[in-house]
C-alpha cells in the first residue's frame, strides 16, 4: 500500500470528525526534505484553526503508526481554491467550472488553457475554450486545476 493511501486511511475518520473533508495526501520531496500534507475542504473554507486542530489530532497517530521511515515535515493545510482535480469524483463535482488545463506539450503555442469543464470520461478532459469544445487525452494533461476568476 502507497503511504498516502495508508496515510489516508487512518486520517480521514480523525479529519471527518472535525468536521471536514480529506481532498488528498501528498508525500513529496522538496530539494533535500521530504513533506507529508493532509489537505482539507470544508463548506465556508477551511481556517488556520482546523488545520491546527486536525494537525494535533494526527500527530500521536503519526508517532504510532509511523508510516514513513525517513524524517519529514508535516503539514496539514486547505486544498485552496485553485485545487488540483486528480480524482474522478473531483471532475464530477466540479463540472461546469472554470478551470486551467496544463499540458505537456504546448498545443496550438499554449500549455496552459483557461477553460471550463464540461467533462471526464476515463481520464479524459473534455472542455470549453473560447467556443471550442476540446477532448485532451490523459496523457497530453500534466495537471487540471480549478480557476478563480474575479
Amino acid at each position: 500500500m502507497k503511504v498516502t493511501d495508508f496515510v489516508a486511511s487512518f486520517a480521514k475518520p480523525v479529519v471527518e470528525q472535525h468536521s471536514c473533508e480529506l481532498w488528498d495526501v501528498e508525500y513529496v520531496r522538496e530539494g533535500s526534505d521530504y513533506f507529508l500534507r493532509i489537505y482539507l475542504d470544508k463548506e465556508g473554507g477551511v481556517d488556520i484553526n482546523d488545520c491546527e486542530a486536525i494537525s494535533r489530532a494526527l500527530d500521536p497517530i503519526l508517532d504510532e503508526k509511523d508510516p514513513i521511515k525517513e524524517s519529514y515535515h508535516f503539514e496539514v493545510c486547505s486544498a485552496g481554491l485553485e485545487r488540483a482535480l486528480k480524482r474522478p469524483g473531483d471532475f464530477e463535482r466540479f463540472m461546469g467550472s472554470a478551470i486551467t488545463v496544463k499540458l505537456y506539450r504546448p498545443r496550438n503555442g499554449l500549455k496552459e488553457i483557461p477553460c471550463v469543464l464540461r467533462g471526464y470520461e476515463d481520464g479524459k478532459v473534455t472542455v470549453e475554450a473560447g467556443k471550442e469544445t476540446i477532448t485532451f487525452e490523459k496523457s497530453e494533461v500534466a495537471l487540471v486545476r480549478l480557476r478563480v476568476e474575479f
